[in-house]
């Protein structure tokens, strides 16, 4: 299958997950002889993603803790060094606690900045200038709708959503001309442990009964899909895009009607 941009080494973090694992699938499929590092702090997650792949697929496990962004430039330069430079870096880590802003203790919210914020886009400074000196690559920001609309709850989740989108949007304007694709991916509820995990924070409500709830295979294939064709931004489900162009009214109904979560 011809790719609009051939990739020989990608390197994706919350591998173990549900949407990082579907997409090592999906690219290791559309992208031949392509070298995965799949990172993640699941080690046996990861081991179960890499297990499933394709036969033959060159891929290499990495358990680094992205709550610990300090120690991510030692970890990037020891996989470049022993597996090539990388070209496609996929930031798809990522954990949500779902609490109100009085009642999340400080180390947790610590702790999920670092994580959805601060060491993607730690991963981002590493990447970019090889890619430009390159003159190409691919980075794939995977942000969350929680970072376009305001949803009870979501404060400290979703400023890292919104954080890592509005740099994401950013960094693709400035790097484009230099061939550098970034990519912006804005998920609503997509079937994983971290939206199981989420709504079982939440009482039980009209609203998180008929939120629908995307599948990541499919989000998988319209991010490689949206990799091929340059695609600065792919939303999911397709409801959420709906929202996404009457954002004042998505807000609207968010701040109407989402469930208040327990302190």
């Amino acid at each position: 299958m011809p790719n609009a941009v051939p990739l020989s080494h990608v390197l994706i973090t919350g591998a173990a997950g549900a949407i990082g694992g579907a997409l090592a699938s999906e690219l290791a499929i559309r992208h031949p002889g392509v070298r995965l590092s799949l990172v993640d702090v699941d080690a046996d997650g990861l081991a179960g993603v890499a297990a499933a792949l394709p036969a033959g697929v060159a891929a290499t496990q990495h358990r680094w803790d992205l709550a610990r962004p300090e120690a991510l430039a030692d970890h990037w330069h020891a996989a470049v060094a022993s597996h090539g430079a990388v070209d496609g870096l996929v930031n798809c880590a990522g954990i949500m606690d779902v609490r109100s802003i009085v009642g999340m203790p400080w180390d947790a919210a610590r702790r999920l900045l670092d994580i959805d914020l601060t060491s993607p886009l730690r991963l981002m400074s590493l990447a970019a200038p090889a890619m430009v000196a390159a003159g190409g690559g691919v980075i794939v920001n995977v942000s969350s709708m929680a970072g376009r609309v305001p949803l009870r709850g979501c404060a400290y989740y979703g400023c890292a959503k919104a954080g890592l989108a509005m740099a994401s949007e950013i960094a693709n304007l400035e790097l484009a001309p230099q061939g550098v694709h970034v990519m912006t991916v804005y998920p609503g509820p997509v079937a994983s442990a971290l939206e199981r995990g989420a709504r079982a924070q939440l009482p039980p409500s009209l609203v998180a009964r008929l939120m629908p709830t995307g599948d990541p295979a499919r989000l998988a294939l319209l991010i490689a899909r949206a990799i091929e064709r340059r695609e600065p931004r792919v939303i999911y489900p397709p409801l959420y895009a709906v929202a996404d162009r009457v954002l004042g009214v998505a807000t609207w109904v968010s701040r109407r009607f989402s469930p208040t979560p327990a302190s």
